[in-house]
């Protein structure tokens, strides 16, 4: 039988979806009440990093040493990966080694390479189009604080990016009505928003969509490999920063979420990191949760 890979969100069903983040809040619990719990004892995960991460690394790696097993970090400069070998060789030999593989990456493609000739479950831990272990982090996070997010308003303000594509998954899996607000020319991929145009609004003003929201969420404007463009974007993006003033347009109760790291004074003010409504913190923190959830879900079902 083939593994069950999780390469975007759409990989899951929308009963799965809303399961993993249940679970996740339960495992949570499990972990702050101090409990062993140990389902992946002896289970060895490969980690590859092509682009470096200290969330995805550290929740991984603490998530497989919490359930029993172990986490190997690979990076380019110490593989066969980063000399030529083809990534078709590299995921037969790995994945004929361990129980499963992560890979955070550039280029989607190679993920989906990857898990076509691998034995074991690959997560897609981030590549330039989608990131859907965030948004499995994400959604927890929400879950805990409001309860379901169906029927509500999520605004995601700055460049339509991975995150931008996996919230636009989301809202399809968890039935939320998604406003993306972005500048003209850094719209999320076409095709994504024509086959969701039921969920999806695209405007190009950042206070015209946060009226109402429910869930307010932004990254950095540059990110990683799009430093050269960090001047023009700084330009492009004026206007579009969460700050004080989009978030009262926002509904009373409206949460502030970014995947980090943030730039502060860039796509968020400092005084909207710090405040109470801003759940960045038990949004980093669900990472580890979420993806022990997963982990869980594609290797012991």
């Amino acid at each position: 039988m083939s593994p069950r890979h999780f390469l975007t969100l759409k990989d899951l069903s929308s009963d799965e979806f809303k399961q993993l983040i249940s679970r996740a809040t339960e495992l949570k619990k499990i972990h702050r009440e101090g409990t062993r719990f140990e389902p992946l004892k002896n289970r060895v995960l490969a980690m590859i990093f092509e682009k470096s991460s200290t969330r995805t690394r550290v929740s991984f790696e603490a998530g497989m040493a919490q359930f029993g097993g172990h986490a190997l970090f690979l990076s380019p400069r110490d593989t066969q990966l980063g000399r030529g070998e083809p990534i078709e060789d590299s995921a037969r030999v790995i994945s004929s080694m361990v129980d499963a593989v992560m890979i955070r990456t550039f280029d989607h493609a190679t993920v989906e390479t990857f898990a076509k000739y691998s034995s074991v479950p690959v997560i897609n831990a981030l590549t330039d189009d989608f990131h859907p272990c965030q948004l499995l982090a994400d959604m927890q996070t929400y879950h805990e604080h409001r309860g379901s997010i169906a029927g509500k308003k999520v605004v995601w303000v700055g460049d339509g990016n991975n995150m931008c594509h996996s919230y636009i998954n989301a809202a399809a899996l968890l039935d939320f009505q998604l406003v993306v607000a972005c500048p003209v020319g850094y719209e999320p991929n076409a095709e994504l928003l024509k086959a969701h145009q039921d969920r999806v609004t695209m405007v190009h003003s950042a206070t015209e969509a946060a009226v109402g929201a429910d869930l307010i969420v932004t990254d950095v404007f540059a990110s990683m490999g799009q430093e050269d463009e960090q001047e023009q974007r700084m330009k492009d993006f004026e206007g579009f920063q969460v700050n004080r003033q989009l978030m009262d347009k926002a509904n009373d109760d409206a949460l502030f979420m970014h995947c980090l790291p943030a730039h502060r004074g860039e796509e968020v003010s400092t005084e909207v990191m710090d405040d109470p409504d801003s759940v960045v913190w038990d949004e980093a923190e669900n990472r580890l949760h979420a993806q022990k959830a997963l982990l869980e879900f594609l290797l012991t079902k």
